[in-house]
């Protein structure tokens, strides 16, 4: 068994969709990214990509190639397991947001990223928590994302 650790934070910015865990949460503004931002499934790709003895999710997708401006991120996280071959144990994830509140999305997240990785959702934990109004993310300007993954 291999233990990995991912992380990703993005700025929260007017005229995008915000997409977490691979859903659209009703949100005023979205996450900058070449790709669609969602900082959840990034930091899941960069622990299945450390657990795997990767380099980091912008190795395999840099932002200055024009072929992932906009993807989805799911279909990052599928290459991954691809090049991968991981088989995921657990993930354990906390969000870090002041808003949106994120409480009635969490179980979409959860069934949606055990879809994607086709893992039993009961071996996703995703937790939010806040900054208490401090820093970048208290201020509402981002989102961060911590993970650690259990792989074989």
């Amino acid at each position: 068994m291999k233990v990995g650790i991912g992380y990703d934070f993005h700025r929260l910015v007017k005229g995008r969709k915000l997409v977490l865990g691979g859903i659209e949460i009703l949100h005023s503004k979205g996450l900058l990214a070449h790709s669609d931002g969602d900082v959840l499934l990034h930091a899941i790709g960069d622990a299945i990509l450390g657990a795997s003895g990767k380099r980091d999710i912008g190795y395999y997708f840099p932002d200055t190639n024009p072929k992932y401006e906009g993807i989805s991120s799911i279909e990052l996280i599928k290459e991954i397991i691809r090049i991968t071959k991981a088989n995921i144990i657990n993930i354990d994830s906390v969000i870090i947001c002041e808003e949106p509140k994120l409480s009635p999305y969490i179980q979409n997240m959860r069934e949606k990223v055990a879809f994607i990785l086709n893992i039993d959702s009961n071996s996703i934990s995703i937790k939010a928590k806040t900054q208490e109004g401090t820093g970048l993310i208290g201020r509402g300007e981002g989102i961060a994302v911590y993970v650690v993954v259990l792989i074989t």
